[in-house]
């Protein structure tokens, strides 16, 4: 009997297809598969759909599944018109309503028994607890529970359907799709699945199977003949009692798909979803780790570069600090090469004074310099002699070789000490000689020797240098109550630009006139900074270039993994997956790869850093927080952009052509 129902029957069916066409285009001729099929079947029953092969069994199945769409007509599922509804809400009926049982199994093999059962549940949403005990009830009446944490792939044939039979049930099952489910099997296997596809049946499944075999559609009670892709009959059938014995509850679950998913479910699928990631690209440890480099080396160059920029920036900025940074030195005059009589004593101690007195200056250092003769013994030479404050040899970078410095008591006193270099040191004194506590003569003035001093300064040089209390130098040496320079010493917090305003003003009220000038490196300094930031920038585009040349990598490595598991997409569609999900499944591993690449290229770039500064030492590598992170956020961003059009890709797929791929 053919069923040929213009219209619903008063009590809606399960399924009702009404003048159902599908046609495939191919080039310019368009085939027909299916010819105005119209059928209706009830819940509970067992159908048997045969044919020849080309006659239009798989593509009514992949309809009835919703796995495709036909091109005319209408297709209800429980009074829903599969036409109206979007692929997610497609996925949702396949999630809800189906169950498939496909001819080659179709298991995913880099999960495990448990977990190819799993697989429609999680995208169910069902907490793991939930999906595990029914997968584990599942397996156990199936006489897999043994089996559940084995790779699929060590199983037989027999055992792999029992599985996808398990697999198909997870989420209750209600309609039963089974695509040639004995066609790999032997005649014994074949029979045990069978018998179990009518039991099933008996326990109030509703169980579609695609068959070209007699033997097999003969367990059904109703048998629908294609030909051509029209029904050419559809009979009801009496079948013998070939149940196999089977435990006696019931295999057949109302679904327990949660309505919202909750706080916990989200969460353990966030992280299956990780963990899924991580297999997958375990199982390909080549091809992923050939990928990993080219991340790797763009994280590697991006933070080594930037490090190196940061560690040149900070090296040049402490070499700056050495000539006075934070040091505004005052001069008599206008300018330098301007001498006027007027302008030579415009520098005194009330200067001193005033200047000593503001809390936005730590230190005031007055200078008097001259060159003189310096004589110890029988040994004449002449040096630059400076009359200085004690704060002049810490804001010039003097540190003490031996001895002691200059002390404010020397200054008060006017003591007849000195402090000398390490070059005057060997010119006066023969090797083995102590200088401290020897007197030499500074011009017609004999000092003796407190200390001798090392410049850290990029300014030192050969020459020959003492210093003394400048007190001493001006009454006792030089005969002179003026300076020929101050260093004003500044507080971290305060600009230099707003010191020398703040100094032109007390010094120019004081003096009646502006009769001194001021020099300082700030305006040097903001340019080193300014070419370091621009060369720092510069490296990081060029390493940027090559981190991008990983992230195409990426992005190829995951289009060959989208076409290498094609069927495995569709595996996850036809159990219910979006293609969010999908799309979420691709984009984490393009994501986790590449996060996984900048992990290893930030400990390779400490490393590197690590073994420079036991060769480098005055030059190291400065890796800040930032950069790290500004890296790590490139790879993410990588990751998305690499990973997008792939897992787009895969999302689109369509689920019954994804099914058919070789």
């Amino acid at each position: 009997m053919i069923t040929t129902q213009s219209s619903p029957p008063s009590q809606q069916p399960l399924l009702y297809l009404h003048n159902i066409c599908r046609h495939f285009s191919t080039g310019a001729e368009e085939i027909t598969v299916l010819n105005n099929i119209s059928l209706s079947i009830e819940a509970g029953e067992m159908v048997a759909i045969v044919g020849p092969s080309g006659s239009g069994k798989s593509t009514l199945m992949n309809v009835i599944g919703c796995l495709d769409t036909p091109t005319s007509g209408v297709y209800q599922v429980a009074g829903q018109i599969v036409q109206r509804l979007s692929s997610d809400d497609r996925a949702l009926l396949r999630r809800q309503r189906f169950g498939f049982i496909f001819q080659r199994y179709h298991l995913i093999p880099a999960l495990t028994v448990l977990e190819n059962v799993e697989v429609p549940a999680r995208y169910a949403h069902q907490t793991r607890m939930q999906r595990q005990n029914k997968a584990r009830e599942l397996l156990a009446q199936l006489g897999l529970g043994e089996f559940e944490t084995r790779n699929v792939a060590r199983l037989s044939g027999g055992q792999q359907q029992r599985v996808g039979i398990a697999r198909a049930l997870v989420n209750g099952g209600e309609v039963i799709l089974a695509d040639e489910p004995t066609g790999a099997l032997d005649s014994r296997h074949g029979r045990e699945v069978m018998q179990l596809l009518q039991h099933l049946h008996r326990q109030g499944h509703t169980v579609i199977i695609i068959t070209h075999d007699p033997q097999v559609a003969d367990y059904a009670d109703r048998i629908i003949t294609l030909s051509d892709g029209k029904i050419v009959s559809d009979v009801q059938h009496t079948l013998p009692d070939r149940e196999v014995r089977l435990s006696s509850t019931p295999l057949f679950v109302k679904s327990c798909l949660a309505a919202q998913p909750s706080w916990r479910s989200r969460w353990e699928a966030s992280c299956d979803l990780l963990w899924s990631a991580c297999r997958t690209l375990l199982a390909h440890r080549m091809r992923s780790g050939l990928t990993l480099l080219g991340i790797v080396i763009g994280i590697v160059s991006v933070v080594s570069l930037n490090a190196a920029g940061e560690g040149a920036k900070k090296y040049v900025l402490n070499t700056l600090s050495t000539l006075g940074a934070n040091v505004i030195t005052l001069y008599p005059g206008k300018g330098f090469g301007d001498n006027p009589s007027s302008n030579l004593r415009a520098l005194g101690r009330r200067d001193l004074k005033l200047l000593s007195e503001q809390r936005w200056i730590t230190a005031v250092a007055p200078k008097v310099s001259s060159t003189l003769p310096i004589r110890w013994r029988r040994t004449d030479t002449s040096a630059n002699v400076n009359g200085v404050s004690a704060e002049f040899l810490k804001t010039n970078n003097l540190v003490p070789v031996i001895g002691r410095s200059l002390i404010s008591l020397d200054v008060t006193k006017q003591s007849s000490v000195v402090v000398i270099d390490e070059n005057l040191q060997r010119k006066l004194f023969p090797a083995g000689t102590q200088p401290l506590g020897q007197i030499i003569l500074v011009g017609t003035l004999p000092c003796r020797v407190v200390g001798v001093m090392r410049s850290t300064s990029a300014y030192a040089g050969n020459a020959l240098n003492l210093w003394l209390p400048w007190s001493t130098a001006n009454s006792r040496l030089l005969g002179q109550d003026w300076f020929d320079s101050l260093s004003v010493s500044l507080n971290e917090h305060v600009s230099s630009d707003a010191a020398k305003r703040s100094i032109q003003k007390l010094l120019t009220r004081l003096h009646g006139r502006q009769d001194f000038f001021m020099q300082d490196s700030a305006a040097f300094v903001s340019s080193i900074e300014k070419t370091s930031f621009a060369l720092t920038l510069f490296l990081s585009i060029i390493a940027l270039i090559s981190l991008l040349v990983g992230g195409i990598g990426v992005m190829n490595i995951m289009l060959v993994s989208v076409s290498e598991r094609t069927r495995e997409t569709g595996v996850r569609m036809a159990v219910g997956a979006r293609q969010q999900d999908i799309q979420r499944q691709f984009l984490t591993e393009a994501v986790l790869l590449c996060l996984a690449g900048a992990a290893v290229g930030v400990a390779v770039s400490l490393a590197i850093g690590t073994l420079l500064s036991l060769f480098i030492h005055p030059w190291k590598l400065v890796f800040s927080p930032s950069a790290i992170l500004t890296a790590v956020g490139c790879a993410v961003l990588v990751g998305v952009l690499s990973g997008w059009l792939p897992a787009w890709k895969a999302a689109r797929l369509d689920p019954a052509e994804a099914l058919a791929r070789e």
